[in-house]
């Protein structure tokens, strides 16, 4: 095993240490696992790369049938470390930076119908602690559109019940305060009254708490969403938290929200991401008026 593949050079691990001053762990992780993948293809240190030896690098990645998205993101790292490089002088130029970076289909992405998404809801029914959690739980993930680590990251006073808001951190450790309507607000009420407290066996101050008493896991949100669409009648492979998320910034746009409204509430650093919301909303504007309208209903063959 060569010496990179043990550990990273000094210039990078000073990088990363820069990096972690102000981005998400994961980032550091994504960008620490990219650095070390080239460094171990180099057998040296990465500061010493070329941009030749850079464009073979890519090259082999795209043999291996990397995807755009993954070569991208190993890019972006490379980039960065570079950027960094030339800042503190250790290097004038960036051979990163005419780099040419595979073409990235944007999927666009997929929602509830506002019916299913009533459906995922109403089969949140019940009066025990759990069930009432539950409820409470999807009100808000489809309510205020939150990522599922922003969801289970919340603490008792994280919602404001008489304001209607809820503050959460979101990526990059960035808070921001979100509305939520009056059904979540019922459903929050009705568990921190009758739930809550007799699932708080450990005194814990996580909002959502599972059956044991400790915080609820990503993936314990993951299982309840599930069970929860097999109940409501929807293919419960397809139903997860960020599909909740999805569904809260289509359903908005279609009903008439401002764009840039609902990049805030959903947290979203470049306007670009939430413009995609804006394609599905228009694609099921053709698809309604295809089955609604009589001069605009396909023939079948």
């Amino acid at each position: 095993m060569s010496t990179t593949e043990r550990t990273l050079d000094p210039d990078v691990e000073g990088f990363l240490a820069l990096l972690a001053t102000g981005r998400a762990p994961k980032t550091v992780d994504a960008y620490r696992r990219d650095l070390k993948a080239l460094a171990a293809w180099l057998d040296g240190p990465v500061a010493q790369v070329t941009t030749e030896q850079l464009e073979r690098y890519l090259a082999e990645l795209r043999a291996k049938g990397l995807s755009p998205a993954t070569i991208a993101r190993r890019v972006a790292a490379i980039r960065s470390f570079f950027r960094h490089q030339t800042l503190l002088g250790t290097r004038s130029d960036n051979p990163a930076a005419e780099l040419e970076l595979p073409r990235r289909r944007r999927t666009l992405p997929r929602t509830l119908s506002p019916a299913e998404a009533e459906r995922l809801v109403e089969a949140a029914s019940g009066t025990s602690p759990r069930a009432l959690r539950d409820r409470a739980l999807v009100e808000l993930l489809y309510g205020a559109g939150l990522r599922v680590s922003e969801a289970v990251g919340l603490d008792k006073g994280s919602v404001d019940l008489d304001s209607r808001l809820v503050r959460c951190i979101g990526k990059g450790s960035k808070e921001r305060v979100v509305p939520i309507g009056r059904q979540a607000v019922t459903a929050l009420r009705r568990y921190l009254s009758r739930g809550r407290p007799y699932l708080d066996k450990r005194h814990r101050p996580e909002l959502f708490l599972n059956a044991k008493g400790g915080g609820l896991t990503r993936a314990g949100v993951f299982l309840i969403l599930r069970r929860l669409a097999g109940t409501a009648g929807l293919e419960p492979e397809r139903v997860h938290p960020h599909l909740l998320r999805h569904s809260f910034a289509t359903h908005l746009l279609e009903g008439g929200a401002d764009l840039r409204s609902v990049q805030e509430m959903l947290g979203h650093a470049d306007l670009a991401t939430t413009e995609l919301y804006t394609h599905v909303s228009d694609r099921r504007r053709r698809e309604l008026y295809f089955q609604a309208h009589p001069h605009g209903r396909r023939k079948s063959t």
